[in-house]
């Protein structure tokens, strides 16, 4: 059953609420995702609701320029992204949910680092 997360960068800046149900959580190996240790959760575009204009964000692209990754430009935090393999889609940073126990949520590994 979907619940309704709010959820914000550290500083609050960006703020959004998304409606998910929140079963698991995917964590992947690639190079970027690594270094910035988020949990991650795919929604589809109806089921994100974001306040902070995109423009106001900064956008990272890199490799094939496909994904598209929202960064607080205060605080450095990015709590979503369209992912490179469904830009049509959300990727939700799950840490940056309010209430989230995240011990509790099972996680599915990503092998990002075999994509070309």
């Amino acid at each position: 059953m979907k619940k309704t997360y709010t959820g914000s960068c550290h500083c609050g800046f960006i703020t959004f609420e998304v409606d998910m149900e929140l079963d698991h959580v995917r964590v992947c190996d690639c190079s970027i995702c690594l270094k910035r240790c988020a949990l991650n959760y795919r929604v589809g575009e109806s089921d994100i609701k974001i306040f902070t204009p995109l423009e106001n964000m900064i956008q990272y692209k890199w490799h094939t320029m496909t994904a598209t990754d929202y960064i607080c430009p205060s605080c450095g935090i990015l709590p979503f992204r369209h992912p490179r393999d469904r830009p049509d889609i959300w990727t939700v940073n799950v840490r940056c949910l309010d209430g989230v126990d995240l011990d509790s949520i099972p996680v599915k590994k990503i092998y990002g680092n075999k994509l070309d």
